[in-house]
């Protein structure tokens, strides 16, 4: 009976406590992918519609294809030895060598950067926009070909890279808070806010345009979001102040499982402080991607795409993405790939995900996110 009370009188104690944010330590909201699963089809797709009839109706006949696959490559990064600094770069640790501006100092040239601070160092810091103009490269070579599996992939895939050079935290040394005691803002950003507020956001951002400089543009994408990483940071900080801990943050079902996420009115404070900031980087990554599909086809010799609707095309790519997953998975069985910690639990997930007929299924988590996007659709005049 004695064991009995002093159990009771323990949980009517835990209950009681006040959650306050200097009370308690909790532990951060759970990880979210890079930009997530959400935003980053949700920017392939609305890039289909920046394109010219001639290239239009080919990119819509795919569609499908190219908004699942545009997280491959976060499925690559746990499983693929250099896949991970491909999808940022911390400029905030070379400012010391550049007098607190290398984002604009650092050379644009890869044998310049090199010889300048060693291939070593690049790739730990990250080297998204150098990537950016590789895939370019890539892309444009598939054009000139007339492969049709190739420019499927390699659109889908380049894609994913501009998305992530598009946002602040893709850009410093402290990608998730973790220096400045705001431990999950990397998720929250990117996933949790364009979840909750993307059917709001005006996506017409125009027609594709064609690139002069694309090296230029990719680190342009990148100055873009680095100047907006201390509004994140700080915004954050000033609204948490506002809200305990119990106000911030809430417990959420997804996935077939109960998480702790940021709630939404913390969600509603922060976005709005932030004053579209979300949107304006999400549609610089839908026009950014539009104007480097057109830019390589043009630069691929303009080839005529309406003789490539045969879904031949399709089956051929889906048969080298099943091998190509089940070559991941077995890499990463046999070999820990280190990855950023916030993306850890994110990669457990995608690396297992199956795929079958013309598509990824993504467990009920895709389908969560996929009737999301169907629903939002509806508000978006194509």
């Amino acid at each position: 009976m004695q064991s009995l009370m002093k159990k009771y009188l323990l949980l009517m104690l835990c209950f009681s406590i006040p959650f306050s944010p200097g009370f308690i330590s909790l532990p951060p909201p759970a990880p979210q992918p890079t930009w997530g699963f959400f935003a980053h089809q949700r920017i392939n797709r609305l890039a289909v519609f920046t394109l010219p009839p001639e290239m239009i109706t080919f990119y819509k006949n795919f569609i499908v294809y190219l908004t699942e696959n545009a997280v491959n490559p976060d499925a690559r990064r746990y499983a693929v030895k250099g896949e991970a600094p491909r999808h940022f770069i911390d400029v905030d640790v070379y400012d010391h060598q550049y007098n607190d501006s290398a984002a604009y100092k650092i050379p644009r040239r890869w044998t310049d950067a090199v010889a300048k601070h060693t291939e070593d160092t690049l790739q730990a810091y990250g080297i998204v926009p150098w990537h950016v103009y590789v895939m370019k490269n890539r892309l444009t070579s598939a054009f000139k070909r007339r492969d049709a599996a190739s420019i499927l992939r390699l659109s889908a895939e380049i894609g994913h890279y501009i998305a992530d050079s598009n946002v602040p935290l893709h850009t410093t040394e402290n990608y998730n808070g973790q220096l400045t005691n705001q431990k999950g803002i990397h998720g929250f950003w990117e996933s949790r806010l364009p979840e909750l507020f993307s059917d709001d956001y005006n996506f017409f951002v125009g027609k594709a345009q064609y690139i002069k400089n694309t090296q230029k543009a990719a680190w342009q994408a990148v100055i873009n979001a680095h100047e907006a990483l201390d509004s994140v940071l700080k915004f954050e900080r000033i609204v948490t102040k506002k809200f305990s801990a119990d106000k911030k943050y809430t417990i959420e079902e997804r996935n077939g499982a109960n998480i702790r996420t940021y709630s939404k009115q913390f969600s509603a404070a922060f976005h709005n402080m932030l004053s579209g900031q979300v949107e304006r980087r999400m549609r610089a990554s839908i026009k950014m991607v539009g104007d480097f599909w057109y830019t390589c086809w043009v630069d691929g010799g303009q080839p005529p795409l309406t003789k490539f609707l045969d879904k031949k095309y399709l089956e051929q790519e889906n048969k080298r993405l099943e091998e190509e997953r089940r070559q991941w998975l077995e890499k990463r069985q046999n070999k820990k790939i280190k990855t950023r910690a916030h993306e850890v639990a994110f990669g457990r997930k995608i690396i297992q995900m199956p795929h079958r007929g013309c598509c990824h299924t993504y467990t009920r988590y895709y389908a969560y996110l996929r009737k999301k996007l169907n629903d939002s659709k509806k508000r978006i005049k194509r």
